[in-house]
C-alpha cells in the first residue's frame, strides 16, 4: 500500500508556510502534478531521488511526488559539510536530485552532486486530475536518510512504506493527532502522521537545522497568528521560544499538548515551558531515528515522581522495551530481562523499529537476533522502576566504572538540575564539568556521587544536530586542552 493513499482530499488546510497554504485536496492534486513531471523526466519505482529544499509546502509536494510513484526519497544535511555529502552519494547514488536554486548551486562545489543524471529546481507543478499513484508492498523502500557521521562512515536509513505506515500508527496513539487540528511541526516524520491522521501542519518560519540557534520572534508569531492546538519539538526549540516569551511576559495559549523529546528533558523546563503554556499538557516522548516512539511521560508524572536518573514513563503498546544487562561494545545474543530495579541496555522491538540499516553498515553495533525477532540496542542505560515505568541513566558508553564502582552519567546530571553539567571520567577521576552559573558547593551537594572535581567551562560543547545533548567527545577534548 502507498503510503499518499492514506492522505485525505478535504478543503481543510493541510500545510501552512510562512507564505502559503495548501488544503488537502490541493496537495493531492499538486502532487499528482509532480508525480507526472517526475515520470516525464524518466524517474520509474525503485529510482533514488535526493531532496534538498528548506522545509516548505514545495519540499513536501516533491516528498509525496516521489512517493507516488514508488520512488524512494533521499535526504541528508547539507550543513554536515562537502565529504558528508559525498559519502552519502557513494553509499547510494541518487539517479535525480530536486532542490532549490541555492541547492543545485551546490553541484559546482561538490563533485559528487555533478554526477547525479537529472537535476530539477522545484517549483509548485500545475494539478492533474489524472492521479498517478504507483501500487507498492509494504516492503518497498520509500525513505532513505543519512546519519551525520561524524564518528566515521555515515549509516543510511531505510525506511519502507509499511514502516512508515506502522510508524504513523503509533504516532497517532501517542500525539493524540485529532483530524481537524492544528499542529506546529518540526520533524518531518511528524508532518507526515499529521497528513495521514488530517492534522493541518504550520511549518515553522525559522531555519530547522540548528534548531538550538533559530530566531524565535517571527515562530511566535506565527503562533499568535494561527493559534496551533499542538506541537513536537526538540527541547532546544522550544527553549529558544521559552527565553523569547519569558523576557516579554508573552503566554503561548493556544498549546494545549506540548510534546517534546530528542534530547534530556529534565523536570526545571518542563516547568518553565508550562508556565509559559498554562492551558498545554507537557509531555516527553522517549525515541530515536530507529524507533520513534518509545515511551512517553507527562509534566504531572516526572514532578511527582522520585528515582535516579531521569523518568522516561511506560513504554508504548506497540513496541516490546526490555532492560537487558549492560553489554554495550560487545556482541549481544539473548534478550533477557534483568530484575526491575537494575540498570542495564535498553533494547526494543516492533514494526515501527528499524531492522537495519542500508547495506548492513551498523548492523553489527545495534542489531542482533533473539526469540524469533529482531532487535534494536539504543545504546542507552536505564531501568524499570516497581510500577513498570522507564528512567534513563545516559549513554552505554558514557558510564563511568572505578575501583568505586559504576555511575552513569543521568545519575549525576539529574541530580545537579537546575544547572548544567556534564559527568565524566578523566584523567581518572571522576569530573562533574559545569558552567559559570553553578553553586560553589555542589561538590559536597553530590557527596554521594563521590566526585573527585569541578571543572568550570564557559560552555558545555552540545551536539551539532539537535543542540541539547552532551556531546561528550567535544567535552573530553576541550577538558584535555584546559
Amino acid at each position: 500500500m502507498n503510503l499518499v493513499e492514506r492522505l485525505p482530499r478535504t478543503e481543510v488546510p493541510a500545510i501552512t508556510d510562512r507564505r502559503q497554504t495548501i488544503t488537502f485536496a490541493q496537495l493531492d492534486a499538486a502532487t499528482a502534478g509532480f508525480a507526472a513531471q517526475l515520470r516525464a523526466l524518466g524517474l520509474q519505482a525503485g529510482d533514488h531521488v535526493l531532496i534538498l529544499h528548506p522545509v516548505t509546502v514545495e519540499l513536501y509536494v516533491a516528498l509525496l511526488g516521489v512517493l507516488r510513484i514508488g520512488a524512494v526519497a533521499l535526504f541528508l544535511d547539507p550543513s554536515a559539510g562537502r565529504e558528508h555529502i559525498a559519502r552519502c552519494c557513494v553509499i547510494q547514488p541518487p539517479r535525480a536530485l530536486l532542490g532549490s536554486r541555492r541547492a543545485l548551486w551546490l553541484r559546482w562545489m561538490v563533485p559528487a552532486l555533478r554526477r547525479i543524471p537529472i537535476c530539477r529546481v522545484i517549483t509548485m507543478p500545475v494539478a492533474t486530475e489524472a492521479p498517478l499513484l504507483q501500487t507498492v508492498a509494504d516492503d518497498a523502500p520509500a525513505l532513505l536518510t543519512f546519519t551525520s557521521g561524524s564518528t566515521g562512515q555515515p549509516k543510511a536509513a531505510l525506511r519502507t512504506h509499511g514502516f512508515l505506515l506502522a510508524q504513523h500508527r503509533a504516532l497517532a496513539v501517542t500525539l493524540r493527532l485529532t483530524p481537524g487540528e492544528s499542529d506546529l511541526a518540526t520533524l518531518p516524520v511528524f508532518v507526515l502522521a499529521n497528513l495521514a491522521s488530517g492534522v493541518s501542519s504550520v511549518l515553522p518560519d525559522c531555519d530547522l537545522r540548528r534548531p538550538g540557534m533559530i530566531d524565535p520572534a517571527p515562530v511566535v508569531a506565527q503562533i499568535d497568528k494561527l493559534k496551533p492546538a499542538s506541537t513536537a519539538a526538540s527541547p532546544a526549540f522550544l527553549e529558544r521560544v521559552v527565553e523569547h516569551c519569558e523576557a516579554r511576559g508573552v503566554k503561548l495559549t493556544s498549546f494545549r499538548k506540548i510534546f517534546t523529546g530528542g534530547a534530556p528533558v529534565f523536570p526545571r523546563f518542563m516547568a518553565r515551558l508550562q508556565a509559559v503554556a498554562p492551558q498545554a499538557e507537557v509531555i516527553v516522548v522517549y525515541g530515536s531515528t530507529e524507533a520513534e516512539p518509545m515511551a512517553h511521560v507527562t509534566r504531572t508524572e516526572v514532578a511527582a515522581a522520585t528515582g535516579r536518573g531521569l523518568l522516561a514513563g511506560r513504554p508504548v503498546p506497540q513496541v516490546e522495551l526490555r532492560v537487558v544487562r549492560d553489554e554495550w561494545g560487545r556482541v549481544r545474543t539473548d534478550a533477557r530481562s534483568v530484575p526491575a530495579g537494575e540498570p542495564g541496555e535498553i533494547v526494543v522491538a516492533g514494526e515501527h523499529v528499524l531492522p537495519g540499516y542500508l547495506n548492513g553498515v551498523g548492523d553489527a553495533e545495534t542489531k542482533f537476533d533473539a526469540e524469533g525477532r529482531r532487535w534494536h540496542r539504543t545504546g542507552d542505560a536505564g531501568y524499570f522502576d516497581a510500577a513498570g515505568r522507564l528512567w534513563l541513566l545516559g549513554r552505554c558508553a558514557a558510564k563511568v566504572v572505578d575501583e568505586r564502582g559504576t555511575l552513569y552519567p543521568f545519575a549525576v546530571e539529574c541530580a545537579a538540575q537546575p544547572w548544567r553539567s556534564a559527568f565524566v571520567s578523566h584523567a581518572g577521576q571522576r569530573v562533574l564539568v559545569v558552567e559559570p552559573d553553578a553553586p560553589r558547593d555542589i561538590k559536597q551537594r553530590l557527596a554521594w556521587a563521590q566526585i573527585d572535581a569541578v571543572q568550570v567551562v564557559q560552555r558545555i560543547p552540545m551536539d551539532k544536530r539537535h543542540n541539547a545533548k552532551v556531546d561528550y567527545v567535544a567535552l573530553r577534548q576541550l577538558l584535555a586542552r584546559e
